[in-house]
């Protein structure tokens, strides 16, 4: 028994995107906990939760409506990753990686808003 969402690669990808962006906050400042941490790890969240509930019972239209809510989550994930980057909170090489996951995720959105307006 699954959801059919769970089948989804950007979901799968979603998913494991919230979780590395949570394993790169536990390393930010304690100050930063109700502030940076909390905003990046919800846009995260917002990714995957955007195409679960679009996906769900919805007319293409409004699915393609919550991808474009999943597509703007990453990018605020972005401005929070350079935000993070010019506080020193994390490394050049954890900023290019999360930030070309967070490129590759939103190609594949659109691309799947494209497939589904055909």
């Amino acid at each position: 028994m699954s959801f059919k969402f769970e089948k989804l690669i950007i979901w799968q990808r979603a998913m494991d995107f919230g979780e590395d962006i949570n394993t790169i906050i536990k390393g930010f400042p304690k100050h930063e906990m109700y502030n940076l941490s909390s905003q990046i790890l919800r846009a995260s969240d917002s990714v995957a939760l955007n195409i679960s509930e679009g996906y769900i019972e919805q007319s293409n239209t409004e699915f393609n409506r919550f991808l474009g809510y999943s597509v703007r989550s990453l990018a605020e994930v972005v401005t929070c990753l350079y935000k993070a980057k010019r506080r020193d909170y994390i490394t050049n090489e954890v900023f290019d990686k999360l930030y070309k996951e967070s490129f590759d995720l939103m190609n594949m959105t659109i691309a799947f808003k494209v497939r589904l307006k055909q």
